[in-house]
């Protein structure tokens, strides 16, 4: 690893922690010319699967897409960024351990709107409201009946 300091290519790790989140490594390194220290992060690559719109087109899966969902679906409501964060990561390692290429964005939907139904009902009918695109007031009133059993 370069020092990001005088970009000498020998550095020394000095210690190593699993970070607070479990899935990646801390390490503290020291540069063997300059002395200074910095502190890098090891985290496992993975491959997410390919996402396949209703109109046939393949993107790649993007997080902050996932995270602007929640966030819009939980505007002015009492949820924190770590609940935000765990049911990210819970729809993430739903994906990741299915072991498809491919997951059609419907997948992804559904798993969002469990989600939500978990942290705040009301997030969760904004969420399917739009997601299901109700052409008429029965279909939303039929939604709203089933989270309030």
């Amino acid at each position: 690893m370069k020092c990001p300091f005088c970009n000498h290519s020998e550095t020394q790790v000095t210690e190593t922690r699993l970070f607070e989140d479990g899935v990646s490594i801390r390490r503290r390194r020291q540069c063997g010319a300059c002395d200074k220290r910095f502190t890098t992060y090891e985290r496992a690559e993975v491959s997410f699967p390919v996402i396949v719109k209703k109109d046939g087109r393949r993107i790649d899966y993007d997080a902050t897409k996932l995270r602007g969902s929640f966030t819009l679906a939980l505007r002015k409501r009492p949820v924190s960024t770590e609940q935000v964060g765990a049911s990210i990561e819970r729809i993430e390692e739903a994906l990741l351990t299915a072991g498809q290429r491919e997951t059609p964005s419907s997948r992804i939907g559904e798993l969002v709107m469990r989600e939500l139904q978990k942290l705040v009902k009301v997030a969760y009918v904004r969420f399917a409201s739009v997601y299901r695109s109700f052409e008429d007031i029965d279909e939303f009133k039929t939604l709203v009946d089933e989270v309030s059993r």
